[in-house]
Parts: C-alpha cells; structure tokens; sequence
C-alpha cells in the first residue's frame, strides 16, 4: 500500500435536518419555505454532529482502503477540534501533522438540509481552516509520502506553489482538487498544473479554467495541462482520461440521494486510493464512482465512506 498525504481543511459540520421541506411558522400559519426571513422561526426534525472538510474527507478515504494516511491541516484548541482529531484517529489516520492553533476557534458549518432532495444550504465560519500559510512544506521531507492529494487551500496560491513544487522535487505524486477561489486565478492554476499529475473538477469548474462547451473538449484542453485529468457532472456521472486512455460513464448506481456533501471528495479520494493500491485506471474510475454514490446515499461526508475490501458489481464504462 501507499503513504498518501492529504493537505486541506477540518470542519465540524453541524445538520439541522428536516424531512418537510423546513416548514416554518409565521402567526400560527405553516409556510413551506424557500426562504428563511429574519425573525421567523423555524422548526426542524433532527440534529447531526458529524465531522467535515475536504482534508479529513480524503484522509478517511485513504486509511479505509489501506493505505498509510496523514493528514496535514488546522483546528483549533477547543472540543470541535478534538471531535475532528478523534474520529481521525479511531479511522487510523495519521494526526502527528495537525496543527492546533490558539488564536483560531475549529471551523464549523451549519448545514440545512433537505432529506427529499438530498440538497443542502451550509453556513460556515472557517476558521482554522481558512488558514494554511503557516503549514511547512518541508514536511514532506519527513513524512515521504508517494501522493499528495490537495482540495481547495481557500485560493492561497502561495502555499500551493510551495507544496507543489516541493512535492515534485521529491518524486512525489499530486492530485489535485481545486475549489472556487483557486478557480479564480485562472493564471497561477494554470501554472501549478505543471507538477499536478491528476486533476479533478466538475464541468463548470473545467470551463472557468478552459475553453470549451462539451466534456470531450473541455477534456482534450484541459489535457494539455495535465496527463490525467477527470471531468464530474453529477448525476449524469463523469468522463476521464490518463493521456493514454478516455472513458465516458454514468453514475454507479442510482441510489436515493440523502446528502450531497462531500461528492466530490469521495470520487477523487476513492479513485487515488484504488489507483494508489495498483489497480488500472478504468478500475480506478469504478470504485470512485462507486465511493461517491455511496456517499450521498448516507448523512455527512464520511459514513457512506468505502473499504478497500468492499465487493462492487459491474457498471457501463465506455472506452472512446
């Protein structure tokens, strides 16, 4: 198995669940809201304490398959913060890079959610994990790791480059998850692509970055960056490609949706763990697929999470 580094953020994620589409109440009347309005109050079903981030997400991915996992972030010196360090431990993660800050309280998100639909509104207060100057590259030296697997650094190109680049110097591997800031430094992404040896982003993301209306140019643009390079659309599944072969799939398997938090995490972190644990590249795809179905199909990002042992059944992947 691989030792796989996975640099990002640590939430705790806090859901208020409702089964009736938040019914609230205004002068004794029931309003189905699509909207909460300031001073009104709001009932719901459920409270949830699960723990988040894409950081943690990925790390729990990589431990469950095997692998030698780190995990290398921020929290804070409070009880979320030791929620989020304990889970990671009970998962088999390795926490001896964590960074507990004092001046920072843990990041926390309060997510709205809807069991009908599997959609969700997040309030979040970033804290520790809006933080990442601080985190040394030189870390890699001593944790030597064989992937470095990276979600959004809330658009800190900086530290990004560093990591990258010290990553590269060493022989190691990177995969790459960027989010909505990053996206917006077109440039700087552009150039950090050179030492990103998989990229993986949604269809809106892929045109921010390139050129291009459908998936295969979209692709083929984005290839010119990047050797692997792999294109979500949600329900409608995914298409990819390591340079020498492009497959275009669907979902795994259409299972009742109940939370969509954490999609995208559970695809890219369960592709690099089957691809890190020697598996082909099509088999690699699967079990990603595979891992963001069962994802959504639980509450929170985590306990849908895949083993490596876990027995999939077959599923249309086609060869272009």
């Amino acid at each position: 198995m691989a030792r796989i580094l996975a640099l990002g953020s640590a939430l705790q994620d806090i859901y208020l669940i409702d089964h009736d589409d938040f019914v609230g109440t205004k002068k004794g009347h029931n309003l189905k809201l699509e909207q909460i309005n300031i001073g009104s109050k709001v009932d719901i079903d459920q409270v949830s304490f699960e723990v988040g981030g894409g950081g943690t997400n990925a790390a729990v991915s990589f431990a469950r398959h095997g692998h030698e996992a780190v995990f290398l972030g921020n929290i804070g010196n409070d009880p979320a913060g030791q929620a989020i360090e304990s889970l990671l431990n009970d998962e088999g993660v390795d926490t001896s890079y964590l960074t507990r800050l004092k001046d920072r309280q843990t990041g926390v998100s309060v997510i709205l959610l809807d069991t009908k639909t599997g959609e969700r509104t997040i309030l979040t207060h970033r804290g520790a994990s809006a933080k990442f100057n601080n985190l040394s590259e030189d870390d890699l030296d001593t944790i030597n790791p064989d992937w470095l697997y990276v979600s959004s650094l809330r658009g800190d190109m900086d530290t990004l480059l560093r990591f990258f680049e010290k990553a590269h110097s060493i022989g190691c591997k990177v995969m790459f998850n960027p989010g909505e800031l990053e996206l917006k430094a077109k440039k700087q992404l552009l150039g950090l692509l050179q030492d990103v040896d998989v990229l993986l982003v949604n269809k809106s993301e892929a045109a921010e970055i390139v050129s291009g209306c459908i998936l295969e140019e979209l692709l083929v643009h984005l290839g010119a960056y990047c050797q692997t390079v792999i294109i979500t659309t949600g329900s409608m599944g995914a298409i990819a490609t390591n340079g020498t072969e492009t497959y275009r799939f669907g979902i795994y398997e259409d299972l009742p949706v109940v939370d969509t938090t954490g999609a995208g995490d559970s695809f890219g972190s369960g592709f690099l763990a089957h691809l890190a644990a020697g598996h082909s590249f099509r088999e690699s795809l699967i079990f990603g697929s595979a891992n963001s179905t069962s994802v959504v199909n639980q509450l929170g990002a985590k306990r849908g999470i895949l083993y490596g042992t876990e027995k999939l059944h077959p599923m249309p992947i086609q060869k272009l």
